[in-house]
């Protein structure tokens, strides 16, 4: 069964007919053409494909297209504003946060949906204080990207990044 869906993608409403089983995934990457969130595991476990779904981050590989009409999604490539990269953007290159690059749009991603919940108060497993405000320090960062794996390793580079972001 198909079903007609509209999507809000980088600040741009798109429009497309799916299947209902059609992942969020397959709808952006083979329907929509947007290459920024990557197909790495399709089972939500290394958060290659990780978006920003009405502000909150999420795998889109978990995500049914038909579930999520009307939402406003924001890919790495979306972040930038008036030509001038993301703090993120420009923390991962500033600090070499990435190898070989392919983890890199959904750890943008998820960091700054990241810091977006901390803001908030939303607390974490390793938060010592869950009355006082979200401390960022390296193990509140490397819990919070747990679910963002890099087989290139370059977990230190990425932690230095959003630590830097997060000033």
């Amino acid at each position: 069964m198909e079903v007609a869906i509209t999507l809000s993608v980088d600040g741009t409403r798109r429009s497309l007919t799916v299947d209902t089983r059609t992942t969020l995934l397959d709808a952006l990457r083979e329907r929509l053409g947007v290459w920024a969130p990557k197909k790495g595991c399709d089972h939500g476990q290394c958060g290659a494909c990780t978006v920003l779904l009405d502000g909150r981050r999420v795998t889109t590989c978990l995500a049914l297209a038909v579930s999520h009409d009307g939402a406003r999604i924001t890919t790495a490539g979306g972040l930038a504003e008036d030509g001038a990269l993301h703090p993120l953007q420009r923390a991962f290159l500033d600090h070499d946060g990435f190898q070989c690059g392919y983890c890199t749009p959904g750890q943008i991603c998820s960091a700054v949906g990241m810091l977006q919940e901390a803001r908030a108060g939303h607390p974490s497993h390793v938060t010592r204080d869950l009355t006082a405000p979200v401390e960022l320090d390296r193990a509140e960062i490397r819990e919070r990207m747990s679910g963002n794996l890099c087989r290139c390793g370059a977990y230190a580079a990425i932690v230095d990044a959003i630590e830097e972001a997060a000033r």
